[in-house]
């Protein structure tokens, strides 16, 4: 993050009659909405220096250096503020669950639509976290953890095996033999990231670098 213009942005933002704007925290990695809350401006500028993420509690009345107690805190990647000046979007690390809860997320809960619909990005980094799980299983109860401990050499055949099924699917042009083998696929290489101790955010990491490229 750059601080040294920090107090003249602080202009863009309009605070309410509390001296509060709302702030909207999203994980940057997986984009999963996390949790809203509230700042003031002394929230704000001990968010740019320490680098993580300082809010107001109404409740309290005071200032809240969000997971100080509980360990979850929440590296600050960005601070982005919308058009009216009126919200902040803060894109995090976040340490462990935002939730009070215990709750990755604030936002576990259906009010209406189609109950823990996700998107193609944020369902990735949920399966990934989950395999990663699995991995420390008994491999006799999870086809993830037996993968993982027949070590690199087979789960490297193994992604070399789905590659050539689902190149294989496309030039049949049976779009839906090309998805099941595109997703057996998916699922081998994020089992390969485990294994080769490679995150998944480091992998859309280098597709990150090579898009500010125009590749």
């Amino acid at each position: 993050m750059v601080y040294c213009d920090f107090t003249d942005r602080m202009k863009m933002i309009k605070f309410d009659e509390r001296g509060l704007v709302t702030v909207v925290v999203q994980d940057v990695n997986t984009a999963e909405v996390l949790m809203t809350a509230w700042a003031n401006e002394e929230a704000l500028r001990r968010t740019a220096e320490s680098g993580e993420l300082v809010l107001w509690s109404r409740s309290r009345g005071e200032i809240w250096h969000k997971g100080a107690m509980s360990g979850s805190r929440m590296k600050v990647s960005e601070i982005r503020v919308d058009c009216d000046g009126d919200t902040l979007l803060a894109l995090v690390e976040p340490a462990g669950p935002a939730c009070h809860t215990g709750r990755r997320t604030c936002f576990f809960q259906t009010l209406l639509g189609t109950d823990n619909l996700q998107g193609a990005g944020t369902f990735m980094s949920e399966l990934y976290r989950y395999l990663e799980a699995r991995g420390q299983d008994s491999p006799e109860e999870s086809y993830t953890a037996r993968l993982l401990a027949s070590g690199r050499q087979r789960v490297a055949q193994k992604v070399g095996e789905e590659g050539v099924e689902t190149a294989l699917a496309l030039a049949a042009g049976g779009r839906d033999e090309f998805r099941y083998e595109a997703a057996d696929l998916l699922y081998h290489l994020l089992v390969a990231c485990i294994s080769a101790g490679v995150p998944l955010d480091e992998v859309v990491g280098e597709l990150r670098a090579r898009h500010k490229k125009k590749i």
